[in-house]
């Protein structure tokens, strides 16, 4: 499981550190694609197949299911870690991430996401988000 939230520079060449914590459980290949809320989902190879197999189960006559499998795989990339723990993260997904320079790395249970670190900031930090109220909505599902 991945949990916590860690910061890293990304390189010139777009390479960016996987926190040695995630790195254990990663493994050495992964998936990088495109996440929800302008960020990046980056999927163990399990996890990835997982997905792979409830898109599959989507109708492709459902335009939206059309529309999202394109999305999802589209802009997928298998990656691996260096020897030095670094990871590519390639151009075009950096540009609908809009990352630049610093990314948060953040555990979410079965994937992690990386965020331009100043759009993660205004994130967390968003008042609409408010902790106790998305938990009241929720509650069916997590209490």
């Amino acid at each position: 499981m991945f949990i916590n939230e860690y910061f890293h520079n990304i390189d010139s060449k777009g390479r960016v550190i996987m926190p040695s914590k995630f790195r254990e459980e990663i493994g050495e290949e992964f998936y990088i694609t495109k996440g929800m809320d302008k960020c990046l989902f980056i999927y163990p190879v399990s996890a990835f197949i997982q997905m792979t197999d409830k898109l599959d189960k989507l109708s492709a006559t459902k335009r939206e299911a059309r529309a999202f499998s394109r999305v999802f795989f589209s802009g997928a990339s298998n990656q691996e870690i260096d020897k030095q723990g670094r990871f590519l993260i390639p151009q075009s997904l950096r540009k609908y991430a809009d990352i630049e320079k610093e990314v948060a790395i953040i555990g979410v249970s079965n994937r992690i996401e990386i965020w331009d670190k100043n759009r993660w900031e205004e994130y967390s930090n968003d008042s609409s988000l408010n902790y106790d109220d998305l938990a009241d909505d929720l509650s069916d599902f997590i209490l």
